[in-house]
């Protein structure tokens, strides 16, 4: 009875095992936790699919597996039926030759399959002796193939993505060579940095990766320029201030945050353009009429940034609920793919850290980000009168290809006013 990796959801179907929580002799029970799963987003919980007595376990901590891989075998107990492939039915034989499909290359989506033609994606591909015959016969190995069923297991489907994806990596035409385009990224160089000193080293973790990749293709792509201004925060700070009893009544802490997630919303609805998407291929801007705030968390893995959905349509204590469940599950890396998804702009607070003015990079495919600074008394001229006023540096990164200069300070403009005319209904409970 084994115990294998279900598939994770889109876009997951794979990790790194970071801990094992069962040994060899141990009697587990359906649905106790046996390991822990990191991919590119969050670390998962998985699940045993069956109860009874660890046999035999196949991983162990730093192995990457796929869907459908082999975890453990129980001797005793029963395995959920939905862990077990289906038998296969026989195929009954046809009454003449049918005539070949033909494969819809444009149709394909954008299923999980190799990267590269020897790179194995699942060791254990589980399938009818039908697909693997038909693999076998047009050479096709399945294990390069994730399974979209249950358990991973490889379907027709599957297999006629993949090769749609062969054949339309084989006709994309080659980049033209220009006498204009950038040098080739150097080869990397390993250094002995022991040589100079004592030294410690830390493996590289998946989501650190995923930053460095991320980051590395805005700043490849994007055309980024970054406007920088200061913005009274006075009144914010005293309506928080006022409500914030009322709010810790509701059970929970009322920040300044909800303050900027409504300001920004009430700016993007002013000036669309800047939460749109351009689509490169169609060469279109997507003007999108949802508003989804991405926003930045620090955590001890790396940066994570959890999305709040249709925020114009909510109060700020249903904000503030929102922010900090989800706050807290990107610090416990508990925060599912979907949930960092959809965004159409995205916040970057620094404030509770400290430093003032810093140049954020663009959340791709969003166009524009906003990066806020920490907030200090400064002497300021108002109505003739020098006074003390609580002002929070701000810097709006944006992507030239489709915001110009005019429309990045006429935002910056609004933006402004919609913080310090902040409507004092808005907090009200």
């Amino acid at each position: 009875m084994d115990v294998k990796l279900p598939k994770l959801g889109e876009g997951a179907d794979s990790g790194v095992v970071v801990g094992i929580f069962v040994k060899e002799g141990d009697t587990i029970a359906k649905d106790q936790t046996i390991l822990e799963l990191e991919n590119e987003k969050a670390v998962a919980s998985i699940p045993s699919t069956g109860a009874g007595v660890v046999e035999k376990i196949y991983v162990k901590a730093g192995d990457r597996i796929s869907a459908g891989q082999k975890i453990l075998t129980l001797a005793g107990g029963a395995v959920a039926a939905a862990a077990a492939p289906a038998p296969a039915a026989t195929p009954k034989p046809a009454a003449k030759k049918a005539a070949p499909k033909v494969v819809q290359v444009e149709e394909v989506d954008d299923e999980p399959v190799a990267e590269s033609a020897d790179e194995i994606v699942n060791e254990n591909p589980v399938a009818s002796p039908s697909i693997r015959r038909a693999a076998h016969d047009f050479g096709i190995d399945l294990r390069k193939i994730v399974g979209s069923a249950n358990g991973g297991r490889l379907v027709a489907e599957d297999v006629r993505q993949y090769i749609a994806r062969l054949i339309r990596a084989a006709v994309r035409p080659a980049p033209k060579a220009s006498a204009e385009a950038a040098p080739a990224k150097p080869a990397p160089v390993q250094i002995d940095f022991s040589q100079f000193g004592p030294i410690l080293k830390k493996p590289v973790t998946q989501l650190r990766k995923v930053i460095a990749r991320r980051m590395s293709e805005s700043c490849n792509t994007v055309a980024r320029v970054t406007q920088f201004d200061d913005i009274d925060f006075t009144k914010l700070g005293e309506l928080r201030k006022k409500y914030a009893a009322a709010y810790e009544a509701k059970g929970v802490k009322l920040t300044l945050t909800p303050f900027v997630l409504k300001a920004v919303a009430a700016t993007l609805k002013q000036h669309p353009i800047f939460n749109s998407s351009l689509d490169e291929v169609a060469n279109e801007i997507i003007l999108k009429e949802y508003i989804h705030l991405g926003i930045a968390v620090d955590t001890e893995q790396g940066l994570m940034v959890p999305v709040l959905r249709d925020v114009g349509k909510k109060s700020m204590l249903d904000l503030a609920k929102e922010l900090e469940t989800l706050a807290a599950k990107a610090r416990d890396r508990k925060i599912s793919a979907d949930e960092m998804k959809g965004g159409t702009f995205t916040i970057s607070n620094q404030g509770a850290i400290g430093g003032g003015h810093f140049t954020p990079v663009v959340n791709l495919p969003e166009v524009a980000i906003l990066g806020l600074g920490r907030g200090a008394m400064k002497p300021v001229v108002r109505e003739g009168q020098i006074v003390a006023r609580l002002l929070t540096p701000v810097a709006l990164s944006y992507d030239h290809r489709v915001i110009d200069g005019g429309s990045a300070a006429r935002f910056t403009v609004d933006l402004v006013k919609a913080f310090e005319n902040f409507d004092e209904a808005l907090v009200k409970i």
